[in-house]
């Protein structure tokens, strides 16, 4: 397979879904909601999202599985996997907050080959590729290179549900606010990523996340020269669901911090 052909083949697929939710944007109602769970929104503008994108992705590689927020589609594949998410950060889009996109992963045999995150108020399109490096607009990125914690700028993530970590988790937070320059939320883990690995945060920690939050938005962090981990220090996290992306340097530091609290 040619990865780099392929990935540019879902930038294009992912930009023109990106026209359709920026055109949805201007006329949303956030009247029409649904609720999956516990603070856990969908839109018509997720579903019709994802419907598209998998629609060009079945004609892209046709006997390829499919892992999808939405679950439009649920199919396994011999060798090929979409991970996608159809909106990230869905609940900014629904309140208005300019914070959201698209992000898409393709796995081989259980290994990242093609990475897409789209930020769609900027118009920032992150990509990677296998034997490639990653790139922003077609410009390449690296991680940062602040060698320690207190010159470091961090983003993190809250849970929606689930909340029994709750107590580990905000003294992790505390912290991590004391020891750095700062702890940002945006609120869409896949942007949160790609700013990882593009140096604009230096490292980024969350748990409890779904694998399409995050499958395109780390191998975009490796490709950029930086690292992923789950809290233990292991690589493991696509089933644990828990990341530690940083840009190398703050690794030691950070997950000495993790694993005095989980």
């Amino acid at each position: 397979m040619n990865y780099e052909l392929i990935c540019n083949k879902v930038i294009a697929i992912v930009r023109l879904t990106g026209n359709f939710i920026r055109k949805e944007a201007m006329q949303f109602d956030a009247q029409k909601i649904e609720y999956k769970g516990l603070n856990d929104m969908v839109s018509y503008v997720d579903k019709t999202a994802e419907q598209k994108l998998v629609q060009n992705f079945e004609k892209l590689i046709p006997d390829a599985g499919f892992i999808t927020e939405e679950k439009t589609i649920s199919r396994v594949g011999k060798t090929y996997t979409w991970i996608i998410d159809p909106l990230d950060g869905t609940t900014n889009f629904i309140h208005g907050i300019p914070a959201y996109g698209i992000s898409v992963a393709l796995y081989e045999d259980g290994q990242p080959v093609v990475g897409v995150v789209y930020e769609l108020n900027r118009a920032e399109m992150f990509y990677a590729f296998k034997g490639g490096k990653a790139y922003l607009n077609k410009k390449e990125i690296s991680v940062s290179v602040n060698p320690d914690l207190k010159s470091s700028l961090l983003a993190t993530g809250f849970p929606y549900y689930q909340f029994d970590n709750q107590d580990k988790y905000l003294k992790l937070l505390a912290e991590m606010m004391q020891k750095s320059h700062g702890v940002r939320r945006i609120g869409a883990a896949a942007i949160d990523l790609v700013y990882t690995a593009c140096g604009r945060f230096d490292a980024f920690f969350e748990y409890n996340l779904q694998q399409w939050d995050f499958a395109a938005g780390c191998f975009i962090v490796q490709q950029a020269g930086g690292e992923v981990f789950d809290f233990s220090g292991g690589n493991n996290y696509f089933d644990k669901r828990e990341i530690l992306a940083t840009n190398g340097r703050l690794t030691a530091e950070m997950l000495e911090a993790i694993k005095r609290y989980f």
